[in-house]
């Protein structure tokens, strides 16, 4: 029922963590380069500054979407005490004949 109620949250956290990594990823280029950077259609595109390009932008959209997922779940936890996601599991335990074997 919480991951029902977490959509509206989900979504709206999803566009904050867009422009979010948008504004990051702009920023870090203009420390790589002055220009635009690369996209793939460009005929005269570098291989070497498309590829850091791509990288960059994706690990930081990766980055900006995780921490905001993350903490907008957290926030929704805090309000209604129910977590909307996945539960840690418990690690199981290790036999200590198993243990004092290896």
């Amino acid at each position: 029922m919480a991951k029902l109620f977490y959509k509206p949250v989900g979504m709206i956290s999803s566009r904050i963590a867009s422009r979010l990594g948008r504004s990051a990823f702009a920023a870090l280029w203009r420390l790589v380069d002055s220009r635009q950077p690369p996209r793939a259609q460009q005929q005269r595109a570098s291989l070497g500054k498309l590829a850091l390009a791509l990288a960059l932008e994706g690990a930081v959209f990766r980055l900006a979407g995780g921490i905001v997922d993350h903490l907008s779940r957290e926030w929704f936890a805090r309000f209604t005490g129910r977590w909307p996601g996945e539960r840690e599991h418990e690690p199981e335990a290790v036999d200590a004949e198993q243990a004092a074997s290896e």
